[in-house]
């Protein structure tokens, strides 16, 4: 692949080193991973015994979304290692430390230590928690928030089959981006897939979820397995409601999402433990003109495109003014209708 700007011809870097990709990352991480991000690089800081013996590259706190903040232990490789010797044993021990409460007690502390002795790290975030207490952030977090984001330099054809198959984990804990670089002269360029900031839709060019796991059943029971109270009561009314307005709408479960459709897709819910995700099928400015009370997000071309139209996000983080959000469902329904 080339890359033409300005008359320059930017030709893909080969990445000999995983030092070199994870040198990348660190050197970048708030264009990455946003400005509202922190990034610790885990090599320089944790030794062997931080995560069973497997020392991730680094751990990302995304603080964009003040309510619900998001922890990644994040793990940078190159496609062309292998995935069943090399990639996919490092992540077996990063799911069973999730599985394991002494081995998060056991960072927290370790997270706690390295914050607390790097003033710039502890001055990013004192400026987020204010006066809330950092320990605690970070012990709170980690316990509800839990995510393996894979970085790597190209496409894995492994990938695909190993989501759908270990999908308790697997499909569950990793994101994945695609990083690469480009260089001409003294010029770097590089192209990420998916934004980190849709990176809740990473499976969209990853031709994950057209292969379901059949022995599993993607249920509500599924979606709402691990989320709060809060969300699965807003789910609750806006399903009562919409069901009341048209009886013939239905909840079709799959393995990343529930849809609402007629004939077609009208809305998906993609859930989080403290979050909705909602997309609607509707030009963005359109429902920021009707949308008050929640944040509408932007979601990249690609994204869209997936979802075959013009569509955006709507954010749901309880059932306070959800009438807002079914009012414009109940729209996209009639229209559909008609």
């Amino acid at each position: 692949m080339i890359i033409f700007k300005e008359q320059k011809r930017f030709l893909e870097a080969e990445i000999k080193l995983e030092k070199q990709l994870e040198d990348d990352v660190v050197n970048n991480a708030k264009l990455f991973f946003g400005s509202d991000s922190i990034y610790i690089d885990a090599k320089k800081k944790l030794d062997s015994k931080s995560l069973g013996g497997c020392i991730p590259d680094g751990f990302l706190f995304d603080l964009s979304d003040k309510e619900n903040p998001e922890f990644y232990i994040v793990e940078v490789e190159l496609a062309k290692h292998d995935f069943y010797g090399h990639i996919f044993p490092q992540f077996t021990k990063f799911f069973g430390f999730f599985k394991i409460s002494n081995n998060k007690g056991d960072l927290v502390d370790k997270l706690f230590g390295i914050i607390n002795n790097d003033d710039l790290l502890k001055k990013d975030f004192k400026k987020y928690l204010q006066e809330k207490e950092i320990y605690k952030f970070i012990k709170d977090l980690i316990e509800e928030s839990q995510n393996i984001l894979l970085v790597i330099d190209g496409e894995k054809s492994e990938l695909p089959d190993v989501m759908n198959t270990y999908n308790d984990t697997w499909g569950k804990f990793v994101k994945i981006i695609v990083l690469k670089k480009f260089i001409s002269g003294n010029e770097i360029l590089f192209t990420m897939d998916p934004e980190f900031e849709n990176i809740d839709y990473s499976y969209v060019n990853k031709a994950i979820d057209e292969k379901q796991d059949i022995s599993i059943e993607y249920d509500e029971k599924y979606h709402l397995e691990n989320v709060s109270d809060d969300i699965k009561k807003t789910y609750q009314i806006i399903k009562e409601k919409i069901t009341e307005v048209n009886n013939n709408v239905k909840f079709n479960c799959r393995k990343y999402y529930i849809a609402i459709a007629l004939d077609r897709n009208i809305t998906i819910f993609q859930f989080s433990k403290k979050k909705i995700r909602l997309v609607v099928m509707k030009d963005e400015d359109y429902v920021k003109s009707k949308i008050e009370k929640h944040h509408v997000k932007h979601l990249t071309e690609s994204v869209q495109k997936f979802w075959n139209g013009n569509c955006c996000e709507i954010e749901l983080i309880n059932s306070d003014n959800v009438n807002e959000v079914i009012s414009i469902i109940e729209e996209l329904l009639t229209t559909a209708s008609t």
